[in-house]
């Protein structure tokens, strides 16, 4: 079996949603679709574009976002491999309502629409799944113009910080990066860090970004959000 195969099988059955399909369903899927490659910027697709496949993503990493009335960037959230991107227009067949953005090299698998919708009718549990993954999604971008509309740069660097925390309390992201996901400018963004380093909250190196008050950035958040 080709490299891409195997990836596909193994995306497809940790999918929480093509995942809960038969597997001849997800094989059904597999044959009707076709990849896609992806270089870092490049769009998959557009706000206004017409809904009419779903992706799953085999590598890298898929980005949504929009602009906000005043031009901000805002990040709703990105997803990794064993994703499916694209569901939300392709169930009904309209338009898509925000961008779609690689932010690394990425390759996905197209799945045409009308392939997705058979599959979901023959096995139902799937739908449910589906209906249960855009309810997350949808408190998610929720969360996010929330938060662009009622928090500060702290409260809203903290926020950041905290839900990308890895291991180690590290947050591998650079600082171009952060801002950007921010919809800030990187110079406000790095001195906003280097006045938490100056009182021992974080740690600014070269792999990234370490959290040494996390507790205290939470307070400081939750301070933000209730005004």
């Amino acid at each position: 079996m080709a490299a891409t195969e195997r990836t596909l099988e193994t995306a497809l059955q940790a999918s929480p949603i093509l995942g809960l399909l038969s597997p001849d369903a997800r094989a059904r899927l597999a044959t009707a679709g076709s990849p896609l490659d992806l270089e870092p910027g490049a769009l998959l697709c557009q706000q206004g574009d017409l809904g009419d496949a779903v992706f799953v993503v085999l590598e890298g990493e898929i980005e949504i976002r929009t602009s906000s009335v005043n031009g901000v960037q805002v990040r709703f959230a990105s997803f990794g491999p064993a994703a499916v991107v694209g569901e939300m227009a392709a169930l009904d067949g309209g338009l898509r309502s925000t961008d779609m953005i690689a932010v690394a090299r990425s390759r996905l698998w197209r799945i045409p629409r009308n392939q997705l919708i058979q599959a979901l009718i023959a096995e139902p549990q799937s739908a449910v799944a589906l209906i249960g993954e855009l309810a997350g999604r949808l408190r998610t971008a929720n969360a996010s113009l929330e938060a662009v509309r009622t928090l500060d740069l702290g409260g809203r660097l903290a926020r950041l910080l905290l839900e990308s925390m890895g291991p180690r309390a590290l947050v591998a992201l650079t600082q171009t990066e952060v801002a950007r996901r921010l919809g800030a400018s990187r110079e406000k963004v790095n001195r906003k860090l280097n006045t938490w380093a100056s009182r021992s909250w974080v740690e600014l190196g070269p792999s990234g970004i370490r959290l040494l008050e996390p507790e205290t950035l939470a307070a400081l958040f939750g301070a933000a959000a209730q005004g």
